[in-house]
Formats: C-alpha cells, sequence, structure tokens
C-alpha cells in the first residue's frame, strides 16, 4: 500500500464549491438534474468552475452561513448537503462532477448511520460483535477473515442487525460510522480502495489521532474559525466541556458527534433523541450540576441530575437564553479554562476516495 499522498488541487480564496475539471454547461446540468440551478451563481475561475448560492436567495433562506434550516429548502438529504457545500465559507474543491456526486454520497451515507447508531455507555468497556470481530492488544479490534466490513459496521453500530446494543465512546462510534460511509461509497465507484480497507480492517484498525489523519479533513481553526451555526451533513465535530473539575471525568471532556442535517447532531445512547444545536449546549453545561463523588471516592457523573437540569432549563425562557449566551461561545484553547464556550471552531469530514481523485492513502501496515 502507497504511503505517497496524491497531487492536492489547488484552490482559490472564497467559499462555495469549486470545480477543478468542468465546464458551465456541464455544472449547470449538474445542478438542474438536483433542482438547485435556480439559486446557483456560476463562474469560470482559474481554469475551473467557482459555484455559490444566490446573495438573495442565501440572505432570506440562510443568513450569516446558518445551514440548521436548510432541510426546509431541500426536497431531500442530498440536496441539503449540496446546498450547505454552496453556501460555505470554506471552499470546498473536487476534481470534477463525478467526485462532488460522490463526496455527497459519503456525506449522506455518514448521516444516514449516525441516526441509525445506539450503543452502551461504558467509557472503560469496549465490545464487538463476535461474529465479525476480535480483540487484540495491539491491533485493537480487527475483522475476521472473510467477513464483510460493511456488514461488520453495521451489526457492531446498529442494534437492528444483532438485537444488541454493544460498548462504545462517542469518539469510536464516530469512527466505524465514518468508516462505514467511505465503505459503502467504495462499495460504489472504488472497488479497489474497499479491498485495502477490508484487507486492512482484517489486520489492524486505524484509530484516534491516525484515523484522524488517514480519513479526515478538518477545516475552519481557532485564527479564523467556522461560523456557529454553519454545518454540513456529514460532518464529524466536538462540543467541548468548558466546566474543567465536570470535563475531568472520562467520557464529559466533550461530546463528539455527526451533524445529521435538519438541524440535528446524533445522539449515539439514545437515537430517538437527536439533539439540536441548544439542547446540546445545555446538556454539557449541565454536565457541572451532575457531578459527583460515587462511594469509592470517584468523581463521576449523575446523568439522572443533568436530565432534570436540561429539563428545567429548557422551559425557563430566562435561564435558557443565559445559558445559551456562555455555551454558544466558540472554546478556548486546549488545556484553558475560561470565557470560552462549548463551540468548536473546526469541523471534520471524510476524504475524497472517487478513484478521479482520491485523496485516502492508507498507512503501511506495522511491522
Amino acid at each position: 500500500m502507497s504511503t505517497a499522498s496524491p497531487p492536492q488541487p489547488k484552490q482559490p480564496d472564497g467559499n462555495g464549491v469549486w470545480l477543478q475539471n468542468a465546464t458551465l454547461d456541464q455544472a449547470l446540468t449538474f445542478f438542474q438534474a438536483r433542482e438547485v440551478a435556480g439559486f446557483v451563481e456560476l463562474a469560470l475561475h482559474m481554469g475551473g468552475v467557482a459555484c455559490g448560492l444566490k446573495s438573495d436567495w442565501v440572505a432570506q433562506h440562510a443568513p450569516a452561513f446558518n445551514t440548521l434550516g436548510l432541510a426546509d429548502q431541500a426536497h431531500n438529504l442530498a440536496q441539503e448537503i449540496l446546498l450547505a457545500l454552496l453556501l460555505s465559507p470554506h471552499t470546498f474543491s473536487f476534481v470534477d462532477l463525478e467526485a462532488l456526486a460522490s463526496g455527497i454520497r459519503v456525506r449522506q451515507f455518514m448521516a444516514e448511520a449516525a441516526s441509525k447508531t445506539a450503543l452502551a455507555f461504558k467509557t472503560e468497556a469496549a465490545e464487538r460483535p463476535a461474529q465479525f470481530w476480535h480483540y487484540e492488544e495491539d491491533a485493537g479490534f480487527i475483522l475476521h477473515a472473510g467477513q464483510n466490513l460493511i456488514e461488520a459496521l453495521i451489526s457492531a453500530t446498529q442494534p437492528e442487525a444483532t438485537g444488541k446494543l454493544y460498548d462504545f465512546s462517542c469518539y469510536r462510534a464516530s469512527e466505524y460510522v465514518i468508516l462505514l460511509g467511505l465503505a459503502q461509497e467504495a462499495q460504489i465507484c472504488n472497488l479497489d480502495l474497499l479491498t485495502q480497507l477490508q484487507r486492512y480492517n482484517e489486520v489492524h484498525a486505524i484509530r484516534s489521532g491516525q484515523f484522524h489523519d488517514v480519513f479526515l479533513v478538518e477545516y475552519g481553526s481557532m485564527e479564523n474559525p467556522l461560523p456557529a451555526h454553519f454545518y454540513v451533513p456529514g460532518d464529524r465535530l466536538w462540543f467541548r466541556n468548558p466546566h474543567e473539575a465536570s470535563a475531568d471525568v472520562t467520557g464529559y471532556e466533550g461530546s463528539w458527534v455527526i451533524y445529521m442535517g435538519g438541524g440535528l447532531f446524533s445522539n449515539f445512547w439514545k437515537r430517538d433523541q437527536p439533539f439540536t444545536l441548544t439542547h446540546k449546549c445545555v446538556e454539557i453545561n449541565h454536565w457541572r450540576d451532575g457531578l459527583v463523588q460515587a462511594a469509592n471516592g470517584e468523581w463521576v457523573i449523575d446523568e439522572e441530575r443533568v436530565e432534570a437540569c436540561v429539563a428545567q432549563t429548557l422551559s425557563d425562557p430566562q435561564k435558557l437564553t443565559t445559558v445559551l449566551q456562555r455555551m454558544m461561545r466558540m472554546r478556548d484553547p486546549k488545556g484553558v479554562y475560561d470565557l470560552g464556550g462549548c463551540l468548536d471552531t473546526t469541523r471534520e469530514h471524510p476524504r475524497q476516495i472517487h478513484p478521479h481523485h482520491c485523496e485516502l492513502v492508507l498507512p503501511a501496515l506495522p511491522i
């Protein structure tokens, strides 16, 4: 497996979508087929086509880059994803229209998988369906040889497949959702990559920091934060717990979620109760109120107490306003607990895998 990175297309400054290799007519046909051409602006730029949304449409439907209500303007999830990409303050570059279509499908697969994911919340436990997975100390949970990767990921995260909830952290669960979306798209457009993913997972799990580096692209920064209400379905993001004492409890440092569209964020523990941005901010705010000392002396979070506080705040408009004024701020830098809120400045999205420009390169297997 090659470790060389593929060449990156040069992208312009600006926003929306940039197509490296497309004509205006080809782009227009693409957007007409997806019923968004009436409010898209196209312009030749750097040998490609720059694509965005008309300013009057944005002012009416998504002011200040607010994508949380775009589902009301979209016929389906794929169209909502496309609108969010076109609205973006960050330029999303694609080598051509087929790569753009692939990127939309990956995000759709991820958002749909996130909505179906339900897990058991045990921060110090880990379990996978024995039919598909086994654990090795150095390699992590690896796939039984010959077992289908897509089926294995579904079995671990979607209880309809096995009738059981498995133990995950929210971070590890998000990795499975992302890998599932990529594998499902690879099954459509890049079978060679799917074979590589299958074989790699039969030997070693890619986790944590390495997973981020291999599979994801982070956009936004502390210096140039993304707007507070800008999210594209299929983004992975982090809500930080800004309360230092409760953030010291394992599993409550923050919360990793997938934005599923329609103004909703994944809730892997109660998938029938996905979070709105307001609800997520209020929940994290009240983790501090659930901080209690267990009989063994360890500090833990009393979830029942948190739920009661959340319900009380959501029913009190004045208190809700006060909580959101604090929590809807951008987070402090790592290690700092001062005046920041719970919103992160960045998002993460999966790398492109269409054969015309496959950004995903698996690392060499550990010896």
